[in-house]
């Protein structure tokens, strides 16, 4: 199982919350679900550029706040705030409704596993060498203080006519183990030989029972 299910997913609940959290009946459960992935492809198409790990949704009946974890704050708010004004105002025509958006800012980007894969992404496009890249990256989050990094590249790598995978692991992933908190990411790059598919997991240690307890509570709305 360890190897087929998204490690985020496999501890929502327990560890990890909802990316996207509202509540609807029937008639609109649908266009809530169209409308986030609207809005998750359009920041992930136009904003690839600003370093953005995580997009959190939150709903009510009237509007949308949406929450913006970034590493790279200055380009999403822009000048006086003129970037972050137009992302609103395009992400308003595409949900037909006021939206709220927050930054925050990643702390630790060389721990984010999304961020990490961005990463890959751009060195593979600009024709770097695969392994040498998945290598830095790999050594890059070590030093920072992960205890386990896990890279993978899938496709046509340095344009070879047969597509293969290729991986670097440094450390340990407890993939099975649900307390302990790993971050994955996924992105494709776009190179002239084709789509190559990275993946990337982060270990970043144990979580304490009380700390996933807040956290769980705290995104799923619940009340002690």
């Amino acid at each position: 199982m360890g190897q087929k299910v998204r490690p985020t997913s496999f501890r929502v609940g327990i560890t990890k919350g909802w990316p996207s959290r509202w509540h609807a009946d029937k008639k609109h459960f649908a266009d809530f679900v169209v409308g986030d992935a609207r809005i998750r492809r359009f920041i992930q198409k136009n904003y690839r550029y600003a370093a953005i790990s995580q997009v959190e949704i939150e709903r009510t009946q009237d509007s949308v706040h949406l929450i913006l974890h970034t590493a790279r704050p200055g380009i999403v708010i822009g000048r006086r705030g003129v970037e972050v004004d137009r992302l609103r105002g395009r992400l308003e025509e595409i949900t037909g409704g006021p939206i709220k958006i927050t930054i925050q800012e990643v702390p630790r980007p060389e721990l984010s596993a999304p961020l990490l894969a961005q990463n890959i992404a751009e060195q593979l496009e600009k024709r770097a060498s695969f392994r040498r890249t998945m290598r830095r990256a790999a050594e890059m989050a070590r030093q920072m203080g992960a205890l386990g990094v896990k890279v993978q590249v899938a496709g046509r790598l340095s344009g070879s006519e047969m597509a293969r995978r290729e991986t670097v692991i440094e450390g340990s992933i407890p993939l099975h183990t649900l307390d302990a908190d790993i971050d994955f990411g996924f992105i494709e790059a776009k190179t002239n030989n084709g789509h190559v598919g990275i993946k990337v997991w982060v270990y970043r240690g144990m979580i304490k029972k009380e700390e996933a307890g807040d956290a769980s509570d705290a995104q799923t709305g619940k009340v002690s």
